[in-house]
């Protein structure tokens, strides 16, 4: 019965999410169309506010749309397992685990270009802004 469901608004309100966002996701196809009444508006069924949660949360494991996407598409599977959910976990860790490193190392750049800079004299001295310009110089990288 469409008394049941929800307008965009209270979607929106019940997931922390935009109004725009829920239909960028619906655009998207992370969550279905839902009916219309007949003036026009949309009436989300219930569990839509659950994969809307769901979607949020991936994003937050920094899980993209078009890995959100596969997920929910196992979580539906017939023939998916647990493992094939846990490979994707696995290969998501290993991306942070590169840009943890990518981040020490650009971490540690600066920290060298900074220790260079004695943050006194012209701009044009600067070594952290001389380093932007031509990299080659240096060897931080």
């Amino acid at each position: 019965m469409l008394n049941d469901y929800f307008t965009i608004g209270r979607v929106a309100s019940a997931t922390g999410i935009g109004v725009e966002t829920i239909r960028f996701y619906e655009r998207e196809g992370l969550i279905p169309e839902p009916p219309r009444r007949e003036s026009g508006y949309r009436q989300y069924p219930p569990t839509t506010i659950d994969r809307v949660r769901f979607i949020k949360r991936a994003k937050e494991l920094g899980f993209t749309l078009s890995e959100i996407k596969e997920l929910l598409n196992l979580s539906v599977g017939v023939k998916a397992t647990c493992a094939d959910v846990k490979y994707k976990a696995n290969e998501k860790i290993k991306e942070v685990d590169a840009k943890i490193a990518d981040l020490k190392r650009i971490k540690q750049a600066l920290k060298q270009l900074t220790n260079q800079c004695q943050g006194k004299g012209p701009v044009s001295e600067c070594p952290i802004l001389e380093f932007m310009k031509n990299p080659k110089k240096a060897k931080y990288f």
